[in-house]
């Protein structure tokens, strides 16, 4: 009986650490104060399975105002889902530093890139800003690390269809970069032989993961761009 007992106690004293135990959450931020690319709304459906899949809670806002120290320690990592121009204030810029510099995670994608500009921290923390793009169109992008977790699982050339992004402003020499794409297998590059088109890096105390991809809707119903988004998101809130 008392064997039992004890037996019964460890298994309730089992049932409530995990019934306690706090998944971890991450913000997706779709504030567009320029272009709104109506594929938010899937990429915010996608990102929301994701996270089902892999045991996060998944908040949304575009409120920008939600940006202050006590919200954003919430979250593992804070997600700009195609946002598009001026999107914060002195203080909210403020909140967002001391976010990265506490050790937060920022996944940017796409547009996120067109977002900011008038705000060096931001180009520097997220590697490039977004200059032009030719029509949507084929092409072919190139795995340059296939050990990371956000392109462990991708051909070594994967061809697939989106919006490609041209960039201005790069610090390419300051970030590890996981995807270049092949001028000469689309028409409308700029950047010439080196292209980038997803990265990673730390800074200033947090992790930062940037993907180009991701304009269509159609990205987010497919298995290998939701891998490589997976893949940064896990990065960025310290799970690999």
């Amino acid at each position: 009986m008392k064997i039992l007992s004890t037996a019964a106690s460890i298994l309730l004293v089992v049932l409530l650490v995990s019934f306690n135990k706090k998944e971890d959450k991450v913000l997706v931020f779709s504030k567009t104060a320029g272009y709104h690319h109506e594929s938010i709304a899937a990429g915010i459906g996608a990102i929301q399975k994701l996270g089902k899949e892999n045991h996060f809670i998944v908040d949304t806002t575009t409120n920008s105002n939600f940006f202050t120290t006590s919200n954003l320690k919430k979250y593992k990592a804070i997600i700009f889902l195609s946002t598009t121009g001026k999107v914060f204030d002195d203080a909210q810029k403020v909140a967002f530093e001391e976010y990265i510099h506490n050790g937060g995670g920022f996944v940017g994608i796409h547009a996120a890139t067109d977002t900011e500009y008038d705000w060096p921290w931001y180009n520097r923390m997220i590697g490039a800003y977004f200059k032009s793009h030719p029509e949507q169109q084929n092409a072919n992008l190139h795995v340059v690390d296939n050990h990371f977790i956000a392109t462990k699982n991708l051909p070594e050339t994967w061809t697939r269809w989106d919006e490609w992004y041209n960039f201005k402003n790069t610090h390419w020499d300051s970030v590890h970069v996981l995807l270049t794409i092949d001028e000469k297998s689309y028409h409308g590059g700029e950047n010439g032989d080196y292209h980038p088109m997803s990265w990673y890096h730390s800074f200033e105390g947090g992790r930062v993961f940037y993907t180009a991809l991701g304009h269509t809707d159609a990205s987010y119903s497919d298995p290998l761009f939701l891998g490589h988004l997976l893949g940064g998101i896990l990065y960025t809130m310290h799970k690999n």
